[in-house]
This record gives structure tokens, C-alpha cells and sequence, in this order.
């Protein structure tokens, strides 16, 4: 029997079938679950119109199983990634160079470290070698300027540096549970000085007559969804200009995930005023968006860090990944990491330019996270 492997481009998620799909990418991130690039996709979010045109790739053993996958998209702009190469692209094209369109394996819209390249349990060794091999021979193939592959896993670091990827280092501030066993308990880690301003935000926070709602499953009917939804796109106009997810996004994740949803809405009576968006993993918390009708003092810490905390501590959870920016969070007990993503340029003199800046831009990060790390909120036993 030939043990010849395929290698297949799809230009939507849902021309793969899910089964597979999520065998490969198993249920430990539900941002890689069909269902979810699905939603994107199916809603409109991302695709070729909104500059995500997707290009997902599979790779199919001799039996014609599909083993090994990758979320790919091939991007007309920069927007929505949270790894920044708009400096790139703007040396690139000033020097004659066109990096429009650019490959990019990714979960749209989503600052979330996962798995990138995806593979069933069963499937050979080589696997991973074979999907970034389809990677690069699609990047050659349409002569496209690079190939990024944003928030991958770091397990997955040495398989894309042998393939002549470059290494990018950049820091989120997660939350790692310590076997608390309540939040109290929590708090009981932290220095005196942090323990008593954690606790007096969470009073003020809720001192307007606010309570908090934390839904998911079932509870998240179509009228706690609208609510959300007023409050992402009030706040995405008044701080980016724009909202990159749509209703039927999230109606979609509503029919068809809700489990993996949690909503942490803030009301004031019957009338919800604020809530945060968080996906549930098997062993992760994910917080994603925040929204709110007007200003609330500390309200965002509750509802985003505080409450996500407690869920997680109930429900024996290992982590709360809060996204993308927030030096703030530092001080509610978010720590300072390193992510990682890698980056294929076929172009010699782009590439060695890229190189000469990852390499500086690495050192920077890495003193920043020391840095940060000393001020971390935690008491210092000796």
C-alpha cells in the first residue's frame, strides 16, 4: 500500500468535515474547534470580504483520513491579529516589495496561545513536518511575501525554527491557580498592601447598587446576548473605530457551543449594564471582550479578572488568560509570560532585516518580563 500523504487547501472551515477536524484539534482550546472558526466564518466575521479569505489546510494519510490540519487565512491588511508587522509591511513595500496578501495561521480576532498545527492522536510522527511543509509550498506557490503563524505553542517552537522560521517573543499576563480553594484563600497569597486594594475595588465596583450575573449554557438566552452585544459595540466604536465580530457570530456560538461560553454581565436592577465575554476550556479560562454603557469605577477589573478567577477556582480550573495588553493586570495577580509565534520570509534581504530586529526586540521582552516580574503582587516567602 502507498503511504503517500495529501496535502488539501479549503476555503472554508465548513468544507471540512467537523469530526475530523476536531479530532486533530482535540478539546483542550475550544478556539480551534470547528464550531468556533465556524462562527467566524459562517456569520461573515472573517472572510475574504472582511480580509480573512480562509485557506485551511489538511493533510491526509494513505487511508484518505485526515490526520494533521492548520487554520490559515490569507490577509489583505494587519487588523485583528494582536502580533503587530505593520512596521514590516510598511518597510517591505517602501522598498518595492508588495506583502499584501500574507498567510497567516491564526484564530481570527483572538489573542489566545494554542495549537497551530493540529494533529489526531494516532497520526504519524511526521505529521507536523508535512503541515508546515504544505505551509511553505502554498507561501512559494502563489509567491506570496511571508507565512505567520501568531500565538502558537511553544512545543511546537523547535518543529517551525528547524523549518527555517523566525522566532518572535512577545508577553501576556496570565493568572495561574495555586490550588486555591476559595478566593479568600487567593487573596491570602497576596501582600497585605494588594490584598486590602483588591478588596475595596471589588466593593466600589459593585457600590452603584450593581450585581453580577455569571451565565452560561442555557442561560444565555437571545435577550442576555443583545445585551452583550450593545455593550461590545458601544465599546469598540468609543476604542477602536469599529467591531470586527457580528450579532449572528455570537448567536452562532450561542446555538451551537454554549457550554464553552461564559458571560459575566453586571446589572443594575433588571437591567444589565456591562458584561465580559470568556470561552471555557477544559483546563483555561479565556477572557475575550468587554463592553459597558458608560463609566463604572473598577467594573471591568470585577467582571474581567475578579469573577474569572472565582470561576476558575470553583470549578478547578489551572488558568485565566485575560488577552492581549493590560500592564493593570499585573497588579490583580496576572503574571507576566512569554508567548510565541514564527514567521517565514522567503525574501533574503527582508528576511535577514526581520532577523537582525526579532533578535533585538527578543532581548527587550525578555527584560521587560524580568522587570514586571518584580513587581509581582504575591508575598515573597523566604
Amino acid at each position: 500500500m502507498s503511504d503517500t500523504v495529501t496535502v488539501e487547501v479549503h476555503g472554508g472551515i465548513g468544507d471540512i468535515p467537523a469530526a475530523e477536524w476536531d479530532a486533530c484539534a482535540g478539546d483542550l482550546n475550544p478556539t480551534v474547534s470547528h464550531a468556533f472558526l465556524n462562527a467566524c466564518e459562517e456569520s461573515g466575521s472573517a472572510t475574504a470580504r472582511t480580509g480573512w479569505g480562509p485557506q485551511h489546510l489538511t493533510l491526509k494519510g494513505p487511508d484518505g483520513r485526515i490526520v494533521g490540519a492548520v487554520p490559515m487565512y490569507l490577509k489583505s491588511h494587519s487588523y485583528g491579529e494582536y502580533i503587530f508587522d505593520y512596521g514590516w509591511a510598511d518597510a517591505y513595500e517602501r522598498a518595492g516589495g508588495r506583502y499584501y496578501p500574507k498567510l497567516l495561521c491564526a484564530v481570527p480576532f483572538t489573542p489566545v496561545p494554542g495549537p497551530r498545527l493540529l494533529v489526531a492522536p494516532d497520526a504519524p510522527p511526521e505529521t507536523k513536518s508535512h503541515l508546515i511543509a504544505g505551509m511553505v509550498a502554498l507561501t512559494q506557490q502563489r509567491q506570496i511575501s511571508s507565512l505567520h503563524v501568531n500565538f502558537a505553542e511553544t512545543g511546537d517552537e523547535a518543529a517551525f525554527e528547524e523549518a527555517g522560521f523566525l522566532q518572535r517573543i512577545g508577553q501576556q499576563f496570565h493568572w495561574t491557580n495555586d490550588g486555591y480553594r476559595d478566593f479568600d484563600d487567593y487573596l491570602a497569597a497576596l501582600t497585605s498592601r494588594k490584598r486590602k486594594a483588591v478588596k475595596k475595588e471589588r466593593r466600589e465596583a459593585l457600590a452603584p447598587g450593581l450585581e453580577i450575573d455569571v451565565l452560561t449554557g442555557a442561560d444565555l438566552t437571545p435577550k442576555v446576548w443583545d445585551a452583550f452585544y450593545h455593550f461590545y459595540l458601544a465599546t469598540s466604536d468609543r476604542k477602536w473605530g469599529s467591531a470586527y465580530l457580528n450579532r449572528r457570530f455570537f448567536a452562532l456560538l450561542g446555538e451551537r457551543m454554549a457550554d464553552k461560553v461564559v458571560l459575566v454581565m453586571a446589572r443594575h436592577g433588571s437591567k444589565y449594564v456591562a458584561g465580559a465575554f470568556n470561552l471555557l476550556g477544559r483546563e483555561t479560562i479565556y477572557g475575550r471582550n468587554w463592553g459597558s454603557y458608560g463609566e463604572y469605577k473598577f467594573l471591568h477589573f470585577e467582571c474581567c479578572y475578579y469573577r474569572a478567577i472565582e470561576f476558575a477556582i470553583a470549578h478547578g480550573l489551572k488558568k485565566v488568560e485575560a488577552g492581549a495588553q493590560g500592564p493593570h493586570k499585573l497588579q490583580r495577580g496576572y503574571l507576566p509570560v512569554p508567548i510565541y509565534s514564527a514567521h517565514w520570509i522567503p525574501d533574503s534581504g527582508f528576511r535577514r532585516a526581520v532577523a537582525q530586529f526579532l533578535a533585538r526586540e527578543r532581548d527587550m521582552v525578555a527584560q521587560k518580563i524580568e522587570h514586571l516580574g518584580e513587581y509581582s503582587p504575591f508575598r515573597h516567602e523566604d
